[in-house]
């Protein structure tokens, strides 16, 4: 067992947690998942920070490496960035989740013509899970081609984690006012704000507050390497704790420039408690996804 196995296995068993839900996990078509490496790589001039992809490797690699980490249900995060790709995406998806009892079925869209059939198609074929993403879709989400999808994922009660918030760089669509007026059309909307709403936290905090179904994942945020982009408000450690029950683990995992462990360790670190650290960890991705029935 590696090291990060062992390191993993301790944090989980000084809890007492049966596994761990990760949220926030990437697999998706090679040559598309290539292409997102490929940007990593050339990360460095956006941000000034390089970003080296820790989990490099082969996808059954990749599962295996979930399954030695106790994590019980992961995702697959993928996302079309042009349009005719989001339905290619859901299909590859889909016999991903067939192969991957332990993958909750993940799917996608973009604002396009045949948008509300495919995304509609996904849901009866049993997606549990979706994936927004402004920043690399350049889309507004209140683009009037999407709002019978958000409003058919707010009545089916899926979750939509989405990447809305303006890190690691801007794009067009990001940051916390598009997603105010979204929530403000569609209230019931389950939006997961990826990131933790990374560098708007405060904002994304406000929107948790206003609306019962707006949650976080935790991924990358408290970590050390995004400490020295975007550090967390000290003022707003507080709220984390108010919100304990809509704070879901994530990782980002494979695409991360540090082990595995360093993201627990960072929660770990902001002292909220061990209840705490059992909701985010493990039973509010497991109440969410009624993963216990």
């Amino acid at each position: 067992m590696s090291a990060t196995a062992e390191a993993v296995r301790a944090f989980r068993e000084r809890l007492g947690l049966p596994g761990l839900v990760d949220v926030h996990t990437h697999f998706m078509p090679e040559r598309v998942l290539d292409k997102v490496w490929d940007y990593f790589d050339a990360v460095g001039p956006l941000t000034g920070v390089e970003w080296p992809i820790t989990y490099r490797h082969e996808e059954e690699q990749r599962v295996g490496l979930l399954r030695e980490f106790g994590v019980r249900a992961f995702t697959a995060m993928l996302y079309p960035h042009k349009p005719a790709m989001a339905a290619w995406l859901n299909a590859w998806s889909a016999d991903f989740a067939a192969r991957t009892p332990d993958c909750l079925h993940t799917a996608t869209f973009f604002p396009e013509e045949g948008v509300n059939a495919y995304v509609r198609q996904a849901v009866e074929s049993g997606a549990r899970v979706f994936k927004s993403h402004l920043q690399v879709g350049g889309y507004d989400p209140n683009d009037d081609r999407l709002d019978p999808v958000w409003g058919l994922l707010a009545e089916a009660g899926l979750p939509i984690v989405i990447h809305c918030a303006s890190g690691p760089v801007p794009g067009k669509h990001t940051g916390p006012e598009p997603i105010a007026r979204l929530l403000a059309r569609h209230p019931r909307l389950p939006l997961v704000i990826a990131h933790m709403g990374m560098p708007e936290y405060t904002d994304f905090l406000d929107l948790a507050d206003r609306y019962a179904e707006v949650r976080l994942d935790t991924t990358m945020a408290f970590t050390d390497f995004s400490e020295q982009m975007h550090g967390f408000p000290p003022g707003d450690l507080g709220r984390l704790g108010d919100l304990g029950d809509r704070i879901l683990l994530g990782t980002d995992f494979p695409n991360i420039p540090y082990p595995y462990e360093h993201q627990l360790a960072a929660l770990e670190r902001l002292g909220l408690g061990d209840d705490w650290l059992r909701a985010v960890c493990h039973d509010n991705g497991a109440r969410l996804f009624r993963l216990d029935g």
